[in-house]
């Protein structure tokens, strides 16, 4: 007998949001701020804002994808991920839109204050990364239906996230309304602390595509997993941590603190889970990965931006 009937619509819900995905929006909000502690224009009411900003576009994002695919007929019952509401009949698609129209909303209250301190750099990356969330499976051409996705999420979630909240700490001691990037306020720093980000959580999407690769490729949804298959998308998985575990070393040759090493103490767990995307390809050991994944992206963000604050 299914366990549907028993779930509460606080349940559900939650299900819907996928917290297990938060990492992806939280952890490049950590790097970002560990990078304004070492340069000494931390802000905590601009760093606590991009945070919960963060958050709500990652949850927007994931009801936008809920709806979008279960639409398009991506969310087949041969699909091997985590439940989707739309498409297993949970909630209905309307309420699933108007969810996802107040999340972002929320977002865009959030992002206020980001703004009123940010200026214009802000407006344009915060309305750019909600139409992104929605493009991603909606709209005509939807970028994750043609191979994009992976670069969305490395820009996005990675370069313009911890950029983001970098800047935002680094003129919100100004008195104006900046229309253009102040010079200092975005450094070569900050953009290369970006790189492990974009890397790790490029590589979460990875591990979900290697897992839906089949059920995508019938679907006629061409993620990048589907146009290079499993052992190009392994290649990728493997070229994205390298990347994550080499930009440490940038730091130290640049003075930085040894603590700027610590992420290494994750490195066993990143050979766990490569070791499982190496010779898996079903969701009964892809989905703990992919959570894995989160945790160890998580776990990296915070270890790396205490290195950079110290």
């Amino acid at each position: 007998m299914s366990d549907t009937p028993q779930m509460t619509r606080a349940q559900v819900w939650k299900m819907a949001a996928r917290p297990h995905t938060l990492p992806a929006a939280v952890s490049p909000v950590i790097v970002g701020t560990g990078m304004a502690l070492h340069d000494g224009v931390f802000a905590p009411i601009a760093a606590f804002l991009a945070l919960v900003a963060a958050a709500l576009i990652q949850i927007g994002t994931n009801l936008a994808n809920d709806y979008f695919d279960a639409q398009k007929g991506a969310d087949t019952p041969d699909r091997e991920g985590f439940a989707r509401v739309t498409a297993s009949g949970l909630v209905d698609p309307t309420r699933v839109k108007q969810a996802t129209a107040a999340t972002f909303g929320l977002a865009m209250v959030a992002g206020l204050y980001l703004v009123a301190v940010g200026g214009l750099p802000i407006l344009v990356v915060g309305l750019a990364s909600i139409a992104a969330g929605i493009l991603y499976t909606g709209g005509p051409y939807p970028f994750g239906y043609y191979g994009l996705g992976d670069l969305f999420v490395f820009v996005f979630f990675g370069l313009v996230a911890v950029t983001g909240t970098y800047y935002v700490q680094a003129v919100a001691s100004a008195a104006t309304f900046p229309l253009w990037i102040p010079p200092g306020t975005i450094t070569l720093p900050a953009i290369v602390a970006s790189l492990p980000m974009a890397a790790l959580i490029t590589d979460i999407l990875v591990v979900n595509n290697v897992r839906d690769l089949e059920t995508d490729r019938v679907a006629g949804k061409r993620t990048l997993a589907v146009f290079i298959g499993y052992t190009g998308s392994r290649i990728e998985f493997l070229a994205l941590l390298l990347l994550a575990y080499m930009v440490p070393f940038w730091f130290l040759a640049e003075g930085f603190s040894p603590w700027v090493l610590a992420p290494l103490v994750t490195l066993p767990y990143a050979a766990r889970i490569s070791r499982t995307l190496l010779t898996q390809t079903g969701g009964e050991a892809l989905n703990p990965a992919l959570s894995q994944t989160g945790k160890l992206t998580a776990g990296f963000a915070v270890l790396f931006a205490a290195g950079l604050a110290m």
